[in-house]
Formats: structure tokens, sequence, C-alpha cells
């Protein structure tokens, strides 16, 4: 799998495909991507989601992920690293935490905008970039840099209103990278277990366990169950994927094993839960 590099704090592009020119990759940078028009699907680690225009996609420096074309699409890419985070451009006290924001957005699909009205100040955002970097006027470089700050911390906001709950921009670091080792390994059911994650953080279990419990406001084996049940129920709504492909896909011993993890949490197995939103289609 290829891994790209970004050699200049940010970098802003427009392009029109048909197809997309590459398979599924990941970056050592985050990529903010905007669908201005054209329609297709986004692949992110493993699941897949409808994109139309409008939709907007946050990617972190750890997704996997590509686009597969159905119509022809117009996209805007905005690509910037932790150097351009970290600089003076974004340096203020109200977004002082925010690489730790776009470093826990959800990995999964779909689009990253969830608040109405910035869905609406998107677009005209991106096409001010589209006459900045095209137009080559006066103060250019500098009107470009203020409008992708803009769209930054927009972004941000969407996240942060979704952050699990108690955890904030202030929580503690270590509690973090829990979080951020538990979605980096959520289809290793055995890089999971309790005594694993202890041991990769030098933490004991029992430690483990209040430390979880208290930043984050549910067990640590609740919080992956709740990550796996998403997973699940995305698969259902948005994929045909047979249930064995599922299971192996989710570290599942059998489909058995699946249909009561799925019973145990939703009351219902997953082809009846798959079947309700066919129904109702």
């Amino acid at each position: 799998m290829t891994r790209e590099h970004l050699y200049e704090p940010y970098s802003v592009s427009f392009e029109t495909l048909d197809t997309f020119p590459k398979r599924e990759h990941r970056h050592t940078f985050f990529e903010l991507v905007h669908i201005i028009e054209g329609t297709g699907r986004q692949c992110i680690n493993k699941h897949t989601f409808d994109y139309i225009a409008g939709h907007m996609f946050l990617l972190t420096p750890q997704d996997c992920h590509m686009f597969e074309i159905e119509t022809t699409t117009r996209f805007f890419f905005l690509r910037f690293n932790n150097i351009y985070i970290r600089s003076e451009n974004l340096q203020t006290e109200s977004i002082r935490h925010l690489e730790y924001i776009l470093q826990n957005a959800s990995h999964e699909p779909g689009c990253i905008l969830r608040n109405q009205t910035d869905k609406t100040l998107v677009k005209p955002v991106v096409d001010a970039l589209l006459r900045e970097t095209s137009g080559r006027d006066l103060f250019d470089k500098e009107i470009t840099r203020q409008l992708v700050n803009t769209l930054i911390v927009v972004v941000a906001r969407n996240i942060a209103k979704y952050l699990p709950q108690h955890i904030d921009m202030a929580s503690d670091k270590k509690i973090v990278n829990i979080l951020n080792y538990l979605q980096q390994h959520i289809y290793q059911p055995e890089m999971l277990r309790a005594e694993n994650v202890s041991k990769h953080f030098g933490l004991s279990e029992h430690y483990l366990g209040k430390f979880f419990k208290k930043h984050v406001g549910q067990t640590l084996q609740s919080y992956i169950n709740t990550c796996r049940i998403s997973l699940i129920e995305h698969r259902l709504k948005h994929s045909d994927k047979r249930m064995n492909e599922i299971v192996s896909e989710l570290g599942f011993t059998d489909e058995s094993h699946l249909n009561k993890f799925f019973r145990s949490h939703k009351g219902i197995s997953p082809k009846a839960y798959r079947d309700s939103f066919k129904n109702a289609a």
C-alpha cells in the first residue's frame, strides 16, 4: 500500500476526474476533500459511503482510503500537516487543541459537516479559494491562508461536537492515545483485550479500567463493543457484504458468534436488522 507525503505546510488543488487514479493508500498528513459536483463512493478503512455534491470528508494520517467515481466528479483537496496546525497561523486560545480534535475524527465514512449552518458556509469558502488560487491577484497568498484556516476551524467545530462524552480538548493525553489505539486495532479483537491494552501502555489492568471509566464515562469493554456494533450496523445498512465476510473482517469466530454478539446489544439478529432497512427503502 502506498503512503503519500506532503512537503509543504499545506496545499490546495481542484481536480475533475472520471476515474480515481489511486488504489487504497495512506497519507502522512491530513486531507480535507469537498465534493463540488458528481457522485460516487468514498472508501475508508474497509467500508464505504455514497457521496454527492456538498459532502466534505476529513482523512487523517492513519486512514486507508480511496474514491470510486460513478459520474464525473469535481474534487477540492486541502492537504495540511501537523507543522501547519502548530504554526502561528492557528495559534489562538479557542483552538489551541486543534490537533487533538482532528486526530479524534470518527475514522468512519461520511460527511464531516453535521452542522447545517456550516454546510452553507463551506461552499462560498471553497469558491473563494478557487478564485484566489487561479487569479493570482494582490495578496492572494494571504487571503488563501485565511480561507484555509477558516475551513480547518469549521471542520474542527463539527468534530468537537461529536467527541465521546466526557472527552474534551483538555482531556489527559494518555486517554487520547488509548482511544486512538482502540480505533486503530478495532479489526483485531486480540489487540483489544484489556491485558494487551494495559501492557501496551504500561498500566495494570485494574488501573486501566478505572482510568478509562473516569475519562470516557463507560467501561473499556463497553466502548469497544459500541465501536464494533457501529461497524456492523454500517455494513448491514450500506453494503451487500455476506455475514461470513463481516465475521472474517471483524474477527468473530463464526456467524453464530456474530449473531449472539449483535443480538445481545440490539435485540435483533443481523439478518433481521438488514431486512428492516431493505423493507423501509
